[in-house]
């Protein structure tokens, strides 16, 4: 049935082999991947503070659209990692072929719509964003760039997603450690050496995502590939396309309103100044460093549950997330300890000598690094929710989360209240 072996291997291993060393084995891969990935937004952002503090409120505005723009691939990517991991797990390769085949055409279609909607109009867009004005001259061309560039993070999201849900975890991080020295030694040529201005650091990222997504169109293509995805594969009748966007919809209004939600926290907080939105944005920057080891868990968690599910085999699924969940535990605990130990030399190097702005980052981050052990746990559930399927669950608690809990209190402190940006 299995034609390449190590895709069988890797099956039975997630299926039979031990919990927390399947656990690890999965999950250390991705947790590799997202340090990678969190690398590369924190040296954008500390290459830009090199510039000006104004380059690096561009930069942390523009990364929060795109993490909205972002949300459609994510959900995508999520739900059909899900159901692939399940026909994978039951061992029928023919629907978990057709699955793979309709989502990189759906992901082709959903990346022109993007490119054709926000490019022409990115100006009119960030405004209607409330984007200071004196951030826009700039901001506007490097927003093109990057909404060009989702093309490329939008494919490698699916063909990350597919990988994963064979546990073949491996190949996300080496494509991602190749890219990663191009992307380092291109930004700091064209800051150090060019001289050049903050579009050239997108240039920079578009180059190295793009690399990936050549590897993954070479990886997708081979003929050994027993789920290579193939145009007769393709199906998007509504009986195909109906259970992925069940599962994707929901996580779809989940991650679009929770990033929507921290625009609207960036426009907020423009009342304060441009200053203060880089704080934030910074401050964002290094929280998530801490959170990314977590996330990238239980991402690894829903994968593995949903292949055990597929293979009828819910008890162990449960024993996973118990698993994860002590795991999670003990790594938000021990990067809030790392984080609160490191925070000021980070503050300090984005800083740049600069004491007011150093001021609010670390006011703003004093709060922000006691999520770190909550989110850790939290990641735990919802790579629960998402193994079983249960997307409906996760989208309403992360909305809350945002638009019940902490929208609101900003705006009666915000209006009511003397407190300040803190």
């Amino acid at each position: 049935m299995f034609r390449a072996q190590n895709d069988a291997e890797r099956r039975d291993f997630i299926l039979n082999g031990s919990i927390l060393r399947v656990l690890l084995v999965i999950s250390l891969p991705l947790v590799l991947y997202n340090v990678v990935q969190q690398i590369f937004s924190f040296f954008d952002v500390l290459i830009a503070s090199y510039i000006s503090a104004e380059v690096v409120s561009t930069v942390s505005i523009v990364s929060q659209i795109q993490s909205m723009l972002q949300a459609t691939g994510s959900a995508l990517s999520v739900g059909g990692a899900i159901i692939i991991a399940r026909y994978f797990g039951e061992g029928n390769i023919k629907a978990a072929k057709r699955y793979i085949s309709s989502l990189i055409f759906l992901t082709l279609i959903i990346c022109a719509f993007v490119l054709v909607v926000i490019i022409p109009f990115a100006a009119p867009f960030l405004r209607l964003l409330r984007t200071p004005e004196d951030l826009l001259k700039t901001g506007t061309t490097y927003f093109r760039l990057e909404t060009a560039m989702l093309s490329c993070i939008f494919f490698n999201t699916i063909f990350f997603a597919i990988e994963k849900a064979k546990g073949n975890t491996k190949i996300i991080l080496v494509c991602n450690l190749i890219a990663l020295p191009v992307k380092f030694g291109l930004s700091l040529f064209f800051v150090f050496v060019v001289r050049a201005d903050i579009l050239m650091l997108s240039i920079a990222s578009f180059i190295a995502h793009f690399m990936i997504s050549c590897a993954g169109v070479y990886k997708l293509s081979r003929k050994n590939d027993i789920l290579r995805p193939t145009l007769r594969d393709t199906d998007l009748s509504l009986k195909t396309i109906q259970p992925l966007l069940l599962l994707s919809v929901p996580i779809f209004f989940e991650k679009f309103t929770f990033s929507f939600g921290k625009v609207i926290v960036n426009s907020m907080s423009a009342a304060w100044g441009s200053m203060v939105v880089g704080a934030l944005g910074i401050s964002n920057r290094v929280s998530s460093i801490a959170t990314t080891l977590p996330l990238a868990i239980g991402d690894a968690e829903s994968a593995i549950i949903s292949q055990n599910l597929g293979n009828r085999n819910p008890k162990r699924a449960l024993d996973f997330f118990k698993c994860t969940f002590a795991v999670s535990l003990v790594v938000g605990i021990s990067c809030f300890i790392m984080m609160t130990i490191l925070q000021i030399p980070l503050i300090s190097a984005f800083a740049k000598g600069n004491a007011s702005f150093a001021k609010e980052i670390t006011v703003i981050y004093g709060w922000e690094r006691y999520a770190t052990i909550l989110l850790a746990l939290s990641s735990a559930v919802m790579g629960l929710f998402y193994g079983f399927g249960h997307t409906k669950i996760s989208m309403v608690l992360n909305i809350a989360r945002l638009f019940l809990f902490r929208i609101p209190p900003l705006y009666i402190m915000q209006r009511y209240t003397q407190v300040g940006s803190e």
